[in-house]
């Protein structure tokens, strides 16, 4: 079965002989209106950019994919491992102005139609939950506090159909480039997943760590099957022409926007 990521003008799309009528997808920064930096699409309302240009941009994604902005819901993300169940009630929260609902969500599901999930990313990793069977979609946000927390445990915990049922696409996020210390190192060993498979220490107090691999891990830790979990080859820290990186370029820069919809 091919799975991939192609190419579109402003977003990366998900495709696979499985996905029927599920909308699964990533921004890229090409072709914007926003000057952080100078011409790109930027999709996040909390940095330092004009809103005006976070709307076109907005505008320009909904004509693209076909989910209108009331569509679209998008949590205040803070690098927690809290889930929220969200429903047609919940479109249109935080879309044409933040604020304070949904707040400290870190990861989505829904079993509605006609709803877009929508997340905004600079590093961290995007993981897509979809199952066409039960008509499910999540998305989580994973950074290394994510990750830790076990944020993707968490998805599967509020999951109450057969996992062999669930599909996981992790997508574009910085590389084992992204580098820790031995107190967060000793966090992730307190983990059920074997370090050695995703953590490679390079010096004294420095260990590169691959956040895509240790979500894949958890997941397959907890259930999901291996065959289940698609992980893009799609890095952030290294392609500063397709993707905003905080990380590389120092917290001065835009953010992508991860989404996921069924019809």
């Amino acid at each position: 079965m091919s799975k991939k990521f192609i190419k579109y003008p402003h977003y990366l799309k998900y495709e696979s002989s499985d996905i029927d009528d599920i909308t699964l997808g990533f921004t890229t920064r090409e072709g914007g209106y926003s000057l952080y930096p100078e011409g790109s699409f930027n999709m996040a309302r909390y940095i330092d950019d004009n809103p005006i240009n976070v709307t076109k941009h907005q505008h320009m994604l909904a004509e693209a994919i076909d989910f209108q902005r009331d569509q679209w819901v998008f949590p205040l993300q803070t690098h927690e491992n809290n889930i929220a169940h969200v429903t047609q009630r919940d479109q249109g929260k935080n879309i044409n102005e933040l604020t304070n609902q949904l707040h400290g969500i870190d990861g989505m599901y829904t079993y509605d139609s006609n709803i877009l999930l929508t997340m905004c990313y600079a590093d961290c990793v995007p993981v897509y939950f979809y199952s066409v069977k039960h008509h499910f979609i999540g998305l989580a946000h994973a950074g290394w506090r994510g990750t830790y927390g076990q944020i993707v445990v968490k998805m599967l915990d509020n999951i109450d159909f057969n996992l062999e049922d669930l599909k996981v696409v992790i997508g574009p996020s910085t590389s084992m480039s992204y580098e820790i210390n031995d107190d967060i190192k000793s966090k992730f060993e307190t983990l059920p997943i074997d370090t050695s498979k995703y953590i490679e220490t390079r010096d004294t107090n420095r260990h590169g760590i691959d956040l895509k691999r240790a979500n894949a891990l958890l997941l397959n830790h907890h259930g999901v099957p291996l065959d289940n979990i698609y992980i893009t080859d799609y890095a952030t820290s290294e392609d500063l022409s397709l993707f905003f990186s905080y990380r590389i370029e120092k917290g001065q820069t835009g953010r992508m926007l991860a989404f996921i919809g069924q019809k």
